[in-house]
């Protein structure tokens, strides 16, 4: 029996350990305790949440742009998964759209998506292009599904992956790196200056 601590199972349903202590006091959610009275949760507990049925795996689509302006885009990219699906033969249980950045691993849908592969709720998931779940990592990501049982479909049609959506996130890479090599150089300096003041007053 798989089992997760507060953190962990909070993470899997997108609440905050605070929620999971107010609902375990009132009731609502108890938590189970371990021989040192750690509290913990279950694999069974998760499915309840999500509302998953132990005998019922489903088929989700899921369409992602990075803004609400793309929104030509996301309804293209919408019509063409379930056009593929249909003619694939794939019968979708629940189409998932959101709107995000790719770089982002917290988006809402996203988390809750994940935490249904985790509760191996989805047997089979269906996206137009890989950089639509994640925009990196996609070889971890496909090994997670596997691992869970759950068969990834990839349309990899480069028309529904925007290119200023690519150029978005590249630049955000560069801000990132950019402050990180500022704030390197900076911590540098001071410790540089530290030292220096340390060794003018011996």
């Amino acid at each position: 029996m798989n089992t997760y601590r507060p953190h962990e199972f909070a993470k899997l349903i997108a609440k905050s350990t605070h929620t999971l202590q107010v609902w375990d006091r009132k009731g609502i959610l108890k938590a189970h305790r371990s021989p040192t009275n750690r509290r913990f949760y279950t694999h069974d507990q998760l499915s309840d949440i999500l509302g998953v049925k132990v005998d019922k795996r489903i088929a989700v689509s899921y369409c992602r742009v990075s803004s609400p302006g793309q929104k030509d885009d996301l309804l293209s990219q919408q019509k063409a998964v379930a056009d593929f699906c249909v003619a694939a033969g794939i019968a979708i249980d629940e189409t998932v759209v959101e709107v995000g950045g790719g770089l982002n691993l917290k988006r809402k849908q996203f988390v809750r998506l994940m935490s249904l592969v985790e509760a191996r709720a989805i047997h089979t998931l269906v996206i137009a292009h890989k950089d639509r779940l994640a925009r990196f990592g996609m070889d971890w990501f496909e090994y997670y599904l596997e691992q869970h049982g759950c068969k990834l479909v990839i349309i990899n049609n480069e028309a529904l992956s925007p290119e200023s959506e690519m150029v978005q996130d590249l630049m955000a890479i560069i801000h990132g790196f950019s402050c990180r090599l500022y704030g390197l150089r900076r911590y540098k300096k001071i410790i540089k200056d530290a030292v220096s003041d340390n060794t003018d007053s011996l």
